[in-house]
């Protein structure tokens, strides 16, 4: 078994309380757009316009997270509709959809016709982005699994923890996690080469989903459909959608020099 007793709250500073989950969701962001910043010099994409659609994706992720969250639990917030506007539950597909959503949008509104390549900028360091922000959940025992006997379980003792107190549970955070660090192997292996424009996001759309699935049934959640959770419902229909679509127009181009091939896409954008 694997003991956390870990409180939630790093300091308390009279009103101010500094959060293990605020932390690592901070770091994450930051880490998902480093990443994307050096791809983008990589690429020869315009880094201006990285930033400006990550003005948009960041809200649009943080809302469309807290929307998909507030769906799943409506019982919860029909009676409490104040705690709309409070609390840390998230929703991983929320932030997905809802920053790409939002970076379409604002490609639109600033006329950047480069929302497939961009797409693709980003698609390598989401998976470690949100590797990184699991941790947040390890720490707060929010996503805990159901009880199990395995001898990895994850047992949590803090008495300020979200999880059950003494209950060894499967650790299905800790199992994507390491889902995630295996999509980010396998985009980096097609990273360059997956085409058309925009292909390697749909490619982790479709590996993380497929993932999700399995791990969700190592979790304990209210049954949103024929059984099914509400993240195993996003997980089946983005399946259902992303690779049919890989399967029909997915090419595979040979592997090509950093740097080679892609500068000439700068000027288009700037």
């Amino acid at each position: 078994m694997i003991t956390i007793d870990i409180d939630p709250v790093i300091v308390h500073m009279g009103f101010f309380a500094l959060r293990w989950y605020s932390l690592l969701v901070m770091a994450a962001v930051v880490t998902g757009v480093w990443l994307a910043h050096r791809e983008a010099r990589r690429r020869g994409l315009s880094v201006d316009s990285l930033l400006t659609l990550a003005l948009w994706a960041i809200p649009g992720g943080i809302i469309g997270s807290r929307l998909v969250h507030v769906i799943d639990q409506a019982d919860f917030y029909l009676a409490n509709p104040r705690a709309v506007f409070g609390g840390e539950g998230q929703a991983i597909y929320g932030a997905i959809l809802g920053g790409a959503l939002a970076v379409w949008i604002g490609s639109k509104v600033h006329k950047l016709p480069i929302f497939p390549r961009m797409a693709d900028v980003v698609a390598p360091g989401l998976p470690l982005a949100h590797s990184i922000g699991r941790l947040a959940n390890v720490v707060n025992g929010d996503a805990a699994g159901a009880a199990t006997s395995v001898p990895w379980a994850f047992v949590y003792t803090n008495p300020n923890t979200y999880g059950p107190i003494g209950v060894p549970t499967h650790p299905s955070v800790a199992y994507e996690i390491l889902w995630n660090l295996v999509i980010v192997a396998v985009l980096h292996r097609f990273k360059g080469r997956l085409k058309p424009d925009g292909f390697l996001f749909i490619l982790y759309l479709a590996l993380y989903a497929s993932g999700r699935f399995f791990i969700n049934f190592s979790r304990i959640n209210d049954p949103f459909f024929l059984g099914l959770h509400q993240a195993q419902v996003i997980a089946l229909l983005v399946v259902v959608a992303t690779v049919p679509l890989l399967a029909a127009r997915a090419k595979l181009s040979p592997r090509v020099p950093v740097g080679e091939g892609e500068g000439e896409v700068g000027a288009e954008v700037e």
